[in-house]
């Protein structure tokens, strides 16, 4: 299996949680050194928490699914800071 299939088989196990908040993720590119680009689509993009959904998330499931990844990078995280970034909604179940 190739590494964008791997990638991509871990991102699976993450997306219900960002569907869950109406956001997802793709793959951007996997560069020749291994590293892994991925964009924050939906409420994702905007989201205060994206870094932590980043760092605690997307980035572990990948390099524990994918050793040979040598980085993980979000193209358009917002930074906590960021005027216009928004907090997830939680919803309530049932």
């Amino acid at each position: 299996m190739e590494i964008r299939e791997r990638v991509e088989q871990a991102l699976e196990s993450i997306r219900p949680y960002l569907e869950t908040d109406g956001g997802n993720v793709s793959i951007e590119e996997i560069t020749a050194e291994n590293v892994v680009r991925l964009k924050l689509l939906g409420s994702c993009a905007s989201c205060a928490m994206s870094i932590m959904t980043f760092k605690a998330g997307l980035e572990q499931a990948i390099k524990k699914a994918v050793p040979e990844i040598t980085a993980v990078e979000a193209i358009n995280i917002t930074d906590m800071d960021d005027p216009s970034a928004t907090m997830p909604i939680p919803r309530m179940n049932g």
